[in-house]
């Protein structure tokens, strides 16, 4: 069975930052597309960030410049580096993978901001 696992989440003051980390198990394929979604309470999820197997990013205008996907396709695994955390970017993140759409979720990492 494929699937995400997510890590690195947790309570991080304002400023601070954070790495998150979401290994694929159960396939050695590489996944055209790895990304971070987060939903907060009583809100839509929505993208955060994403890259493809060639290395091409996108971003959410709220992160850009503080957040940053990267991927490691020998370990199948896709990171997002959190700098300069607000107290809005408190939420549960979760990783997502697919091949034209994202349609492998994980079970979500709370990231928690504090002011």
């Amino acid at each position: 069975q494929v699937r995400l696992v997510e890590s690195g989440g947790g309570l991080v003051q304002a400023g601070g930052s954070l790495r998150l980390s979401c290994a694929a198990s159960g396939t050695a394929l590489r996944f055209p597309l790895m990304g971070w979604y987060r939903q907060a309470l009583g809100k839509q999820r929505d993208l955060v960030a994403g890259i493809t197997s060639g290395g091409s990013t996108n971003y959410a205008d709220s992160v850009k410049g503080r957040f940053t996907i990267f991927r490691d396709n020998d370990k199948n695994t896709v990171y997002l580096q959190m700098v300069s955390l607000k107290p809005e970017d408190t939420a549960v993140y979760y990783c997502a993978a697919g091949r034209i759409d994202y349609d492998l979720w994980g079970q979500g990492t709370q990231v928690t901001v504090s002011s």
